[in-house]
């Protein structure tokens, strides 16, 4: 699913859990689909409940397969600042899960400047959540979307869109990016459920290679009950040296 957003340096891993998956065990013997903890890793759920544990050893399942399909050792991937995952020199990356479903996407660091991915459930967020996110020209857009295409969850879409694009930004700057300080424009394919997306960044972007750059550019898909949402930040053109 998500490796449909991405370009093709870019390798996905995901996972979507069955019924007899997701109810697991309640000893913790559940390896979440073969996948185990390194003992660095052991250490940090030493006192987690069942499903926290679960998702966090199955989306670093998905990210080890991703590694040894670039050719790197399967190793400890331990959260770093913010709980931003700290790759493998030479890496970059993003993890993503919710219920029922997980998903790694890793990129040798030249190939591109930085990415994002998140997944959600594929339905309306809690009430509140919109206004708390949401800047009004955003809302004014969510109203257009939703009497065109009322069978999209747009709430849910421009929250995980947020939350990509959050993620592709940290890396690249160390700082935090509130909800208001991207302004997000939807667009969707005709007659699919799927689109792009732009963020305008409202507050000085990432400078990378000398350049700074303004917005960040994304891909969403609605499928299997999800709503799905990466973003990807190439090299600045013209950049040597880079791609």
């Amino acid at each position: 699913m998500i490796e449909e957003l991405l370009p093709e340096p870019v390798v996905v891993v995901e996972r979507h859990d069955d019924d007899h998956d997701r109810a697991g065990a309640d000893d913790g013997t559940d390896t979440a689909g073969g996948a185990v903890l390194f003992p660095e890793e052991e250490a940090l759920m030493a006192r987690a409940v069942h499903k926290r544990r679960r998702e966090f050893t199955a989306v670093r399942g998905c990210a080890r397969r991703a590694m040894e399909k670039l050719g790197v050792p399967a190793q400890a991937i331990l959260p770093g600042e913010r709980g931003a995952p700290v790759w493998p020199a030479g890496l970059t990356g993003s993890m993503t899960h919710c219920e029922g479903y997980c998903a790694a996407a890793l990129v040798r660091a030249a190939d591109l400047a930085s990415l994002g991915i998140d997944a959600e459930p594929h339905a309306p967020l809690p009430e509140g959540v919109q206004e708390a996110i949401a800047l009004p020209a955003e809302e004014d857009r969510l109203r257009r979307l939703t009497a065109g295409r009322p069978g999209v969850h747009w709430d849910r879409l421009l929250f995980s869109a947020k939350e990509s694009v959050y993620k592709a930004w940290f890396p690249l700057t160390g700082k935090w990016l509130d909800f208001a300080e991207a302004d997000i424009d939807v667009s969707a394919d005709p007659g699919a459920r799927t689109g792009t997306f732009r963020a305008e960044l409202l507050v000085p972007g990432p400078v990378v290679n000398g350049r700074r750059i303004t917005a960040f550019d994304g891909r969403w898909i609605v499928r299997r009950g999800l709503v799905a949402t990466a973003v990807r930040v190439p090299f600045p053109a013209g950049v040597p040296g880079t791609r």
